[in-house]
């Protein structure tokens, strides 16, 4: 199988980033976003997800972080997409449950081309270093619609914001790996009855 790698930049009057995923990797990341606690949580996309990440993104943070984590997740979304490619073999459709000490979370997706999201996480502004509970469900749900796959996202228990977001992003990396993984037995076919993702 060839190596499943994308990179991408995108430049607009508000942001300027630049990606490069390798889905086949070892988890090894360099991101720097300007926010640390956003820096923190695509790294959990990234190392448990085995996605090798460079990310560099710079923007109008001076109006918030909106423009800086939409566009992000807009440009992740598209490199993911890219590499998947045709997704010929993949397992397609995983989840995850994946605790931190009082939370619980669980993610479920589906690489089947039609991007969606459903994100029930009740969180608040504490514990989350200015990145606000809003710019993180519309972050997920940026990458979803972006990289075309279902993504379901429940919130089953937890106090700590920051533990709740850090869990949800290890489980969707968790989930990740495994759709994305190839099936041995599917000997490359597309992963549905359309015969064709997308």
């Amino acid at each position: 199988m060839d190596p499943r790698k994308s990179t991408l930049n995108r430049e607009t009057g508000e942001t300027q980033i630049s990606i490069d995923i390798n889905i086949d990797g070892t988890g090894q990341y360099r991101v720097n976003t300007g926010n640390g606690m956003f820096d923190h949580l695509l790294a959990q996309l990234s190392r448990h997800g085995l996605i090798d990440l460079e990310l560099t993104a710079s923007g109008d943070i001076e109006t918030g972080w909106h423009h800086l984590v939409e566009d992000t997740g807009i440009l992740l979304g598209r490199a993911l997409k890219e590499a998947v490619g045709e997704a010929r073999g993949i397992t397609r459709m995983a989840h995850a449950y994946v605790p931190l000490d009082e939370t619980l979370a669980f993610v479920a997706v589906d690489f089947g081309g039609r991007g969606y999201a459903v994100i029930d996480a009740e969180m608040t502004e504490s514990d989350l270093v200015g990145l606000s509970p809003s710019l993180i469900h519309h972050f997920l749900e940026t990458v979803a619609l972006e990289a075309k796959f279902n993504m379901n996202v429940k919130l089953i228990d937890g106090a700590n914001n920051h533990h709740k977001a850090e869990a949800i992003f290890k489980a969707l990396a968790r989930a990740l790996r495994q759709a994305l993984t190839p099936d041995e037995r599917r000997s490359g076919d597309v992963p549905s009855t359309k015969g064709v993702i997308g």
